[in-house]
């Protein structure tokens, strides 16, 4: 996937798992959720044998990664 097209793909899954977890924040800390949780998404699935090959199942995995990404941060960093 493209630089472009990655940081979009970050962008919108940020924005989505920020909106599920009630996390506040602006389009920049979006995009930095949505691509670590990119690739903690990519190795959580990857684990359980998914892979993913169209731009659908990579916010989804951004999606699912940026939350546990949250929901991590909010249990250490309280």
């Amino acid at each position: 996937m493209g630089i472009i097209a990655g940081i979009i793909v970050g962008a919108i899954s940020g924005c989505i798992a920020g909106y599920i977890m009630g996390s506040k924040g602006g389009l920049i800390k979006n995009i930095i959720l949505g691509l670590i949780g990119g690739f903690v998404g990519s190795f959580l699935f990857s684990l359980i044998g998914f892979q993913v090959s169209n731009i659908i199942g990579s916010i989804i995995t951004s999606v699912v990664g940026a939350c546990v990404v949250i929901f991590l941060g909010r249990k250490f960093l309280k």
